[in-house]
């Protein structure tokens, strides 16, 4: 009987384990510097997002995922709110090899963290007097392999060239 080459690889997918230990905010920053003045104003501000995922093992096999999201309210030139939210999560993941464990921590976790984070911006904005802020969806797989695209091409370009 032939052996399918196919089955271990699905055998071996079957045995991996991303278990959820502990989600949590690990730092909440709101800065409100237009406030009082700011909720007489008409006009909506303008919203600059920003997105960071970051990974550290912290023990075998465990690793804690943070996803920072920073949203910069602007009306014409002046910040009128700023907000900080490093939401993250302890992670504990087994039966994955060591090539593919990179993709899995920057593109995975950050996915699971997205809508706690979602969350707790919307509450931070509307605690500080704006309607609630709520992320838009985004594919951080997309990001990810935009990041590794750009990574590559700059390590494939001649020293020295300029751009």
């Amino acid at each position: 009987m032939a052996e399918n080459s196919s089955a271990a690889p699905a055998a071996a997918e079957n045995n991996v384990q991303v278990r959820i230990l502990k989600i949590y905010v690990k730092d909440l920053s709101i800065e409100n510097p237009a406030a009082p003045q700011i909720f007489q104003q008409e006009n909506m501000p303008n919203v600059e997002m920003g997105l960071r995922a970051e990974a550290s093992k912290i023990a075998d096999d465990t690793y804690e995922s943070i996803l920072t999201v920073t949203l910069t309210f602007k009306l014409e030139d002046k910040t009128v709110l700023l907000v900080e939210a490093k939401q993250a999560g302890i992670f504990n993941i087994t039966g994955l090899p060591e090539a593919a464990l990179q993709p899995l921590i920057a593109t995975h976790l950050p996915s699971v963290l997205f809508p706690y984070a979602r969350e707790v911006v919307a509450s931070a904005t509307a605690h500080a007097g704006f309607p609630p802020f709520h992320l838009p969806p985004t594919n951080l797989e997309a990001l990810y392999q935009q990041q590794m695209a750009a990574k590559t091409q700059l390590e494939e370009a001649p020293v020295g060239a300029v751009n």
